[in-house]
This record gives structure tokens, sequence and C-alpha cells, in this order.
């Protein structure tokens, strides 16, 4: 069922990141030094409904922490190969169902699980709760991971990033491990470019905002 997971993905995201123009608003954030050699590294992002600075203030973004703890804008990220990244996503959007909920499967972390909230997720059902916000998908490694929103209703949504704890957020964490040498894709596959056709446009087209790139490196 993964091999066909990913076969698919993999289709979709061709045709997206043929839409992906260059220019990464914060440039590639180095991870490789973060750990000794061989231990796991920690990396934590977090996205939230409007970036608030830039030329694009309204679009939605991530932000990444660097290793020097200072939160970048950035979505390329610099990794070593056959390393076990323990990834934290703090998801501030709110969401709406999936339109395939294929993408609401938790897919290619170790165990197939993730923990939203400390609690133990596999799969979100995207019709019932507050739905999703973003996915944060690799495709060449069959990653996929659905961020539960925070409830629209909620009074206390974080208006300009970087968002501080104290807003209403779900955190999301799971682990994967890195394969060899190569760049390899990420994107959101819901579809967030409010304003533009069918949602696929904007932040969702532009690298530095709902994609970028894992570049492994040996």
């Amino acid at each position: 069922m993964l091999g066909l997971f990913a076969v698919a993905v993999g289709l979709v995201i061709t045709a997206v990141a043929g839409f992906l123009t260059p220019g990464v608003p914060g440039g590639i954030v180095n991870f490789t030094g973060a750990q000794p050699s061989g231990q796991p590294v920690n990396l934590t992002v977090q996205t939230f409904g409007a970036i608030g600075t830039g030329p694009h203030p309204t679009w939605v973004s991530y932000l990444v922490k660097s290793p020097q703890g200072q939160w970048v804008h950035s979505t390329d990220w610099e990794l070593p190969a056959n390393t076990v990244i323990n990834m934290t996503v703090i998801q501030y959007d709110s969401g709406s169902p999936l339109r395939n909920q294929q993408w609401g499967q938790v897919t290619g972390t170790i165990g197939n699980t993730a923990s939203v909230n400390g609690k133990a997720l596999s799969q979100y059902d995207s019709n019932s709760g507050n739905g999703v916000g973003h996915t944060f998908t690799v495709p060449a490694l069959g990653l996929d991971i659905p961020l539960v929103a925070v409830p629209s209703t909620s009074k206390n949504i974080c208006g300009t990033a970087p968002c501080a704890s104290s807003f209403d957020h779900n955190t999301i964490t799971f682990s994967f491990k890195t394969p060899g040498a190569g760049n390899y894709s990420w994107q959101c596959f819901v579809p967030c470019g409010l304003g533009y056709l069918f949602g696929n446009g904007g932040p969702m087209s532009t690298q530095g905002y709902m994609g970028g790139f894992l570049k492994v490196v040996a």
C-alpha cells in the first residue's frame, strides 16, 4: 500500500513542483552539525495563517527553528543522510476537511505513527473534529503527516509570525529516517492559497511558503 501511495503522490508532486518558483526567503538552513555525527537531528517548524511580513504578508507559510534557536523563514533544510530526524510541527492554522482522505493517513514515519498533543495518531478523519490545516508530505520518501487544525471558532489564533505558544495550536511530532544524499521536495497537499484558482496558487506554488526541499548530504 505504501508503494502505491508513493507512486500516486509522486505523480502529483511532479506536477506541483513544476510551478515552484526559485528564491527561498531565508535560504538553506543547515542542520548537519546540529548534533554529533550519527545522532538524531531535532527539527522544529511552525505553520500559521499569515506570515505577516515580506512581499506577501497575508500568505500562509512555514518558519523553521535554526540550530541557533532563531525562527527563520525558510523551507529548504540541509540534513545528514541515513539519520533519524525527530520533527516537531507547531500548527497554529485553522483548517477544513481534506478533499482526499488519503492525506489523512500517516505514512513513512518510524512506526507509521505521529503524535498530536501527546496522543498517537495513525489516521485522521478530517470530516470530524477541526479538519486539517496542512500536510507535511515528502512524496519520494512516502512520508505524509496530516497537521490537525485548531478550531476555526478560536478567539486566540496567531496573527503574525513567529507565533508564541500562548496562541491556540496543535503540536505534532514524528520521526523519520533520511535516505542517501539527494534533494527531496516536500509540499503541503491542502490547497490553502486563498484567492487563487482551486487554492493551488500563491503560497502553494511558491518555494519558501508551502513547499520546499530536504537537501540530504552524505
